[in-house]
């Protein structure tokens, strides 16, 4: 007699989301899931003007019964959630997560939301979407780190597919089998590699939407009965095997404590609107800034840095001294220290063609450079150093232990709210309508539903 073959991994995950009740969720679950949908739907109003949203928007059909925000009239479910997660994805403003890192809610928000409308479905449908959808999306990023984006592809890109589809799948009530198939399916819908660090292009941007969509799909097509393979994450043509060959897979990190201990629960959200790992050598920027310290006295600044950072915030680092675009400019760590130690900031101003030109800022990132630290802490941890040796051969030494906005220092809901106001503003809409549109997001989970959503169409 044949044994029972022991559950895959991808079954043991469908038999978790199709089991979920939105009672059940955690406080600290709900809370986070609520901070994600407000700061997506800011960063989506921030994009709805820039030039790769209007690209995006030319590749979309009008007529539909869902929100691309900030924009008139309806979209199908699939190009909402491409038009929306570009957007929220495109500023790299969005959220993060220590250890992985993924940006879980530029992918499950626009999903999830997209596949509520298409169904009319109520707002205890997207908060139990969300949640799981960004626990999951987490939690997949721990299995292999560094290992993706070492094998040349974005991290965001190719687990958010497999995200959105078991959040999607969650919110839709699909059974264990169907969303077994689903995770399944989204394996070969998962795409986006990381070559836009060569010239600064607009492809990562889209990453989000790309897999937003995809798992939308993935959700439908199990729903309807199409077969995805059941041992997609752990099989020897699997997913860990296609995207990240070079580490084993640490399935333990995935499941353990599924259900009981929501790792979600410390999702990180960015004080700067540009790369992760650079936020706390901004942090130390401006702090030596508010030294009195003359740019022009400094000889040299030198950041010890985890190697994993350095492909793609540090080489190759004459181009990033210099970034060639606004956008490139966001993953260059010497132009962002550079950029905030002049103004103190470093959010959706400081990455313009001015600001990529001036002689000042790129004179002081001309004379950043770094070294890489064996012991350095991430993934586990984003931390920040410099060590700024002056003409005159005075040396300032400045560390930050971690990322501001992270599980050690969380940005408090009223500055999380002011984000949301702020970037609305940016967006285009008066001080009237990003306070409505507070509101409406207060809404779509306090009996609105995502009907809700329409007050975001501009």
């Amino acid at each position: 007699m044949e044994a029972t073959p022991s559950p895959a991994v991808a079954e043991r995950l469908g038999a978790w989301l199709a089991g979920l009740d939105p009672a059940g969720l955690p406080p600290a679950a709900v809370a986070m899931a609520r901070r994600l949908v407000l700061d997506v739907l800011g960063l989506c109003i921030a994009a709805r003007r820039q030039d790769y949203v209007r690209a995006t928007l030319g590749a979309t059909d009008r007529g539909g019964a869902c929100t691309a925000l900030g924009h008139a009239g309806g979209f199908s479910a699939f190009d909402a959630a491409l038009v929306n997660g570009t957007a929220a994805h495109g500023e790299d403003f969005d959220d993060t997560f220590e250890g992985g890192p993924v940006h879980s809610g530029a992918v499950v928000v626009p999903a999830v939301l997209a596949a509520c409308e298409r169904e009319g479905l109520g707002g205890d449908r997207l908060l139990i979407g969300v949640a799981s959808g960004a626990e999951l999306m987490c939690r997949l990023g721990l299995v292999t780190p560094k290992a993706i984006h070492s094998a040349g592809f974005h991290p965001t890109a190719v687990l958010g597919a497999l995200a959105a589809a078991g959040a999607v799948s969650a919110a839709l009530g699909l059974d264990a089998r169907q969303t077994t198939h689903a995770i399944g399916i989204a394996g070969s819908m998962a795409s986006g590699i990381i070559e836009y660090l060569a010239e600064g292009t607009w492809t990562k941007r889209m990453h989000a939407g790309w897999a937003a969509q995809a798992g939308i799909r993935a959700a439908l097509m199990a729903r309807g009965g199409f077969l995805g393979p059941r041992t997609v994450l752990e099989g020897s043509h699997g997913f860990f095997k296609a995207f990240a060959p070079s580490r084993k897979p640490e399935f333990p990190l995935l499941l353990d404590g599924l259900g009981t201990r929501w790792i979600m629960q410390d999702i990180a959200f960015k004080p700067y609107a540009c790369g992760t790992m650079t936020q706390p050598y901004i942090d130390c920027a401006i702090a030596l800034a508010e030294r009195g310290v003359d740019p022009a006295r400094i000889d040299a600044i030198v950041c010890k840095v985890g190697e994993g950072t350095v492909h793609r915030l540090w080489e190759p680092l004459g181009v990033k001294r210099v970034p060639p675009t606004p956008y490139a400019a966001k993953f260059s760590t010497p132009f962002c220290m550079a950029v905030a130690f002049f103004d103190r900031r470093a959010g959706f101003g400081q990455f313009t063609e001015a600001r990529i030109q001036d002689p000042a800022v790129l004179r002081l990132a001309g004379r950043i450079r770094y070294e890489i630290d064996p012991a350095n802490e991430y993934p586990a941890n984003f931390t920040g150093h410099l060590r700024a040796t002056l003409r005159d051969g005075t040396v300032h030494e400045l560390d930050q232990d971690h990322m501001r906005g992270g599980a050690r220092a969380p940005l408090p809901d009223a500055e999380l709210e002011r984000k949301f106001l702020d970037n609305a503003l940016y967006g285009g809409w008066s001080d009237a309508a990003a306070e409505q549109a507070c509101a409406w997001c207060d809404r779509m989970f306090d009996g609105g539903g995502v009907a809700a959503a329409e007050g975001f169409r501009g």
